[in-house]
């Protein structure tokens, strides 16, 4: 794989999920994959990712923080800084995920703010888009990709420090996903329009063992940001096996 090839990435996303107990399904799938061809990263909650990033130390299993300040540091109480993500242990955050722009009113502005910040703090930012059944009704999805792409993105994106994950808000938790047709069409819109042409593009929204093997064929699908099917070892492995044959 050249430097200018999009690499490849599986990544979890644990959301408010995981107590102590769940590590053991983080060192399942590290003993599952000890050197996968392509990149596997973890999302857990921020009390876990210390406790994680310990008993994951050797392995290939990489760790993400879901969210940051654009803050270094400061008077923001309950939220986290990206210097602390590092700290703890993480390489990757999650910004800008819908959960985010739907609970907390999140701006685009602030997802390029939070993002710069990563960067910083030497994080590699996982950038959320996605459109609303609504959105997508009225015939609107590549109008508000767009415009998630060029407002959460500062310049100086590249496929060094930033991925970009398209989930369409109606199929997230759903367990409804876009056709292939729908795929295409919005990553093929990404990559071009996306500032680095190496830049890693996932899918996300309800992706699991049954359905990853036909997304991961899809043209300019690179992996997945995957949520409640990370949370289990077998499940997750499941998908990381499905984009290591794809």
């Amino acid at each position: 794989m050249s430097d200018r090839t999009p690499k490849r990435i599986a990544a979890g996303n644990w959301k408010m999920n995981g107590l102590s107990a769940e590590l053991a399904e983080a060192e399942a799938l590290a003993a599952a994959f000890p050197a996968p061809a392509a990149s596997v990263l973890l999302c857990p909650p921020a009390t876990l990712l210390a406790p994680m990033a310990q008993a994951l130390a050797g392995s290939a299993i990489g760790l993400g923080g879901q969210d940051c300040h654009a803050a270094e540091k400061g008077a923001h109480t309950g939220d986290i800084a990206a210097l602390m993500l590092a700290d703890a242990g993480a390489g990757h955050v999650i910004l800008g995920h819908s959960e985010r722009r739907a609970h907390h009113g999140e701006t685009d502005a602030q997802v390029a703010a939070k993002l710069r910040a990563a960067w910083a703090a030497g994080l590699t930012g996982i950038v959320c888009l996605g459109e609303t059944a609504a959105e997508r009704a009225a015939g609107r999805t590549l109008e508000v990709v767009g415009a998630q792409l060029a407002g959460s993105l500062p310049p100086g994106a590249t496929a060094a420090n930033t991925v970009i994950a398209y989930e369409p808000v109606w199929a997230i938790g759903s367990g409804q996903t876009p056709t292939p047709e729908e795929i295409v069409e919005v990553h093929a819109f990404l990559r071009q329009n996306a500032p680095d042409p190496a830049i890693s593009l996932l899918y996300g929204g309800s992706v699991n063992p049954g359905n990853a093997a036909q997304i991961f064929a899809i043209a300019g699908v690179d992996g997945a940001l995957v949520g409640g099917a990370s949370l289990k070892a077998v499940d997750f492995g499941a998908i990381v096996t499905a984009l290591l044959a794809a």
